[in-house]
């Protein structure tokens, strides 16, 4: 009788969970881990202490959340990696399979930054949720901080495309970082590579520790009726 081959092991740095939610992954229930560690340094960043990859201080280990998981079967239908940014991580495909194997829906978070990571996890995802944070230009830097990171947002999401995976695209607008010919740019890219629109989010000062963002909105003057 042949031996089944041992799970691939996962060592997913686990920033937190949480064990319900109704709106982090459309029509189902499902949980969220958030993945420690992300390159990008986004100035509206409402998660800046998953920014590094170092955990400490994380009440939360993979060996806890696959218990939590396993508890919850038959309850939740699926789970969510957010983060920072899940696909920084090499272990991620080990920590979907592992989940998947429990009965789970797989949801995922990104921002695209590395698309060769994504094409690893993409036959395993049901979900993404892909965060766009400006028009595929240099505007980009803007937000992220990093140069150049257009081009494996593009990248991703022509991955995405063609994988067919069911997503929604969206993007946080602060108006000191976007204008509203920012958007109509972001739009026309996006219709350009045959992607839906994406849906607009306004900034949330939660969390944000850029001081220029949080004072932006107390400077300006008040509309006149």
């Amino acid at each position: 009788m042949k031996k089944r081959p041992p799970e691939p092991r996962v060592d997913l740095r686990i920033g937190g969970f949480v064990p319900f939610t109704s709106v982090d992954f459309p029509g189902h229930l499902a949980a969220v881990i958030f993945c420690q560690g992300c390159t990008w340094r986004c100035r509206y960043c409402h998660n800046p202490h998953l920014q590094t990859f170092e955990s400490e201080g994380s009440a939360w280990s993979w060996d806890l959340v696959s218990r939590a998981l396993d508890q919850r079967q038959g309850f939740l239908e699926a789970v969510v990696f957010s983060g920072g940014e899940p696909t920084a991580q090499t272990s991620l495909a080990a920590a979907m399979q592992a989940v998947r194997r429990m009965g789970y829906k797989i949801g995922l978070h990104t921002a695209g930054a590395f698309p060769d990571r994504l094409a690893e996890v993409l036959p395993l995802v049901d979900w993404v949720g892909f965060d766009i944070k400006a028009p595929l230009d240099s505007r980009y830097r803007r937000i992220t901080g990093r140069p150049e990171r257009e081009v494996e947002v593009k990248q991703s999401l022509e991955l995405l495309l063609r994988a067919g995976v069911p997503m929604e695209i969206r993007t946080t607008r602060h108006e000191y970082l976007l204008s509203d010919q920012d958007l109509e740019d972001l739009q026309r890219d996006l219709r350009s590579v045959g992607a839906g629109p994406a849906k607009i989010q306004e900034f949330r000062p939660e969390g944000c520790i850029d001081p220029e963002l949080l004072a932006f909105g107390k400077k300006r003057p008040a509309k006149e009726d």
